[in-house]
């Protein structure tokens, strides 16, 4: 009300001043509190679950190895690309003054997808078994056996690289479906994505070795998902096959089996001859019916992607895991960020179907691109919709990568400068599925060290095509083809460009020379090495040449062109190289133990009798990752 009413004409105009002062105020309050708020905000992360600790660093602009030290200092080992938890997310985010916001990687609720089930639809479905465990110890040749079917030879060096899904009928007409994955690799990728795909587990061991630390992982992989365990000891028609040794090892790791008195079922069985199989899968069904699974087959189809690959003459093939509902021909389909129409429907033995209901694994035809196993795959109402959810997924998809993308810092610029050698290695992974390249990204990434950084800049199913040819050029990358080709045109622009692609098979192999051409881009490392001791027999001042040292080569020998140390009385006084070395009058290269010689140290000239020269070389030695 003062501000209001004037004092007196005079005051008139110190009062407008004053309003027009507290005006700017208000103004610049508000600014203030509008900054504090878009401050506030960009302490916020939005991210999915999961993300790795690396993505983590670069959305809040961090070294990734101080989160690395972060979670070691709560008690968590964790490594550049380990993905974590909600929890753990939350609490380093915390440290670092961040908050974190979720956001579903399907933005929206899974319940505007996917339909509920009606109970009075509900019918039992077929469990589905992953079969789990350390290499070479017999997972695939126990399919083969349960299949009749023989699937090891057609694999590269006899190692499992795809998930294969297979549906298996007992002579008694019950179902069973199996999942075969390559290692753990993918299955721990499928759980990060949310895909609770597994019902039981059965985790192989062979009799005649030893749990190994591959065992435990899917061990407590298996645990971690809250699925039911069945381990099988295979190989027990080896000599020197000892299940008992096994169970004991697992009751360290506080694993007691049935037969001591624990939980967990155990069946001895052999691959090869097929004894105990017909056990073994008793104990299978036993468990699910444990667990009462039932699905509603009349619902919209609902599924997890297992793997996607590209087929030349097919197009884009992914092969899913249907979960509930029907999966019919015709039907518009979204999966991950892609969306497409069911245009062919194959079973595992190439047989093209009509449908498939629950529990059923397929290949569909007519996917837009290759989705990542284990997102989501559902049946839309329309092909528009579907269309529509998948580009809102693809646009978050596209903003999520570039806000990880890391541009180089002056601090970075910096570090590598410190570190006086940096070097990297940029790299264009592309394969014939998508979850073999997943798992050959991930253990190439974990190849960095402090003074080589391996980048993956691109990855994707398919040939290799001179637009990849023409990325590697403009970023000086290398091409690996995992199980896949480059097409006549890339090959020759690869040539043209001097682009190195290598092509591999088998993901070891890939991986071990890899490593080697890393160790080849370490700057080497030297090392001395003592050649020999020659002591100091007699001194001569020259005018003109200074002090020449007649010696005597006591061990080893000296050359002209070596690097030398004065010692005297055990301490060295100079490192330098030799002026000349002379025997008699004439000018040597090399002498050798127990012979004299004459010689003079370059810029030099303290030396006494009895002193001792050592002489050594640097030798290159390679490093080692």
């Amino acid at each position: 009300m003062a501000r209001l009413s004037g004092a007196g004409k005079s005051s008139k105009f110190a009062q407008r001043a004053k309003l027009r002062r507290q005006k700017r105020d208000d103004i610049a309050h508000s600014a203030e509190e509008a900054a504090l708020e878009q401050e506030k905000l960009a302490k916020v992360l939005r991210v999915t679950e999961f993300v790795t600790a690396n993505e983590l660093a670069n959305l809040m602009d961090v070294p990734v190895t101080q989160v690395i030290s972060t979670c070691m200092s709560l008690g968590m080992f964790v490594s550049i690309n380990q993905r974590l938890d909600a929890e753990t997310l939350t609490i380093v985010a915390d440290e670092f003054g961040y908050q974190v916001e979720f956001i579903k990687p399907e933005d929206e609720q899974v319940a505007e997808l996917e339909e509920p089930d009606k109970e009075e639809n509900l019918v039992p479905r077929a469990p589905i078994v992953t079969v789990m465990g350390h290499v070479d110890h017999g997972k695939t040749s126990l399919l083969d056996y349960i299949r009749k079917a023989n699937v090891t030879k057609g694999e590269a060096g006899g190692i499992t690289q795809h998930i294969g899904a297979y549906l298996v009928t007992l002579d008694d007409g019950r179902k069973i479906t199996f999942l075969d994955t390559p290692g753990h690799e993918a299955f721990t990728a499928m759980r990060a994505r949310g895909a609770k795909v597994t019902d039981i587990v059965i985790i192989v061991i062979a009799a005649d070795d030893a749990v190994m630390p591959q065992t435990i992982e899917a061990i407590n992989h298996a645990q971690a998902a809250g699925s039911p365990i069945v381990f099988a000891f295979t190989k027990i028609d080896k000599p020197g096959a000892n299940s008992d040794r096994i169970r004991e090892q697992l009751a360290n790791m506080n694993i007691l089996v049935e037969e001591w008195g624990g939980k967990y079922q155990t069946q001895e069985i052999s691959a090869k001859t097929g004894e105990n199989v017909d056990l073994l899968l008793e104990k299978v069904l036993l468990e699910a019916e444990l667990l009462d699974l039932k699905a509603d087959p009349k619902k919209r189809g609902v599924g997890s992607v297992i793997e996607s690959a590209l087929d030349k003459g097919r197009g884009i093939v992914t092969t899913v895991l249907v979960q509930g509902g029907t999966l019919r021909v015709g039907d518009p389909i979204l999966a991950g960020p892609y969306s497409g129409k069911v245009k062919a429907l194959i079973n595992e033995r190439g047989e093209r179907v009509k449908e498939a209901g629950p529990s059923v694994p397929v290949q569909i035809l007519g996917m837009s691109g290759a989705p990542t196993a284990g997102d989501k795959l559902y049946v839309m109402e329309s092909e528009s919709e579907a269309r529509q959810v998948a580009n809102k997924r693809l646009q978050l998809q596209r903003e999520q990568g570039m806000r990880a993308t890391k541009h180089i810092t002056l601090d970075e610029i910096g570090r590598r400068l410190a570190i006086g050698n940096f070097k990297e290695l940029n790299i264009i992974v592309k394969g014939d599925v998508d979850g073999s390249i997943e798992a050959l990204s991930d253990a190439l990434l974990k190849l960095s060290t402090d003074e080589i950084q391996v980048n993956i800049i691109h990855k994707s199913v398919g040939a290799i095509s001179e637009s990849d040819v023409l990325l590697a050029s403009a970023s000086d990358a290398i091409i690996i083809g995992f199980q896949v080709r480059p097409t006549q045109g890339a090959r020759k622009l690869a040539e043209q460009e001097q682009i190195d692609v290598r092509l591999y098979s088998i993901i070891y192999d890939a991986i071990e020379e890899i490593k080697s051409a890393m160790e080849g881009m370490l700057a080497p490392k030297y090392e001395e090495k003592v050649v020999g001791e020659v002591e100091i027999r007699e001194t001569f001042k020259i005018s003109k040449v200074g002090t020449v040292a007649g010696c005597m080569v006591t061990s080893g020998k000296i050359a002209r062109n070596n690097d030398i140390r004065v010692i005297r009385d055990g301490v060295v006084i100079h490192t330098g190289k030799l002026a000349s070395l002379k025997r008699f009058k004439d000018d040597v290269k090399e002498v050798t133990q127990g012979y004299e010689c004459g010689l003079n140290i370059d810029r030099f000239n303290d030396i006494k009798v009895g002193d001792i020269i050592e002489v050594y070389e640097q030798v290159e030695v390679k490093r080692k990752l």
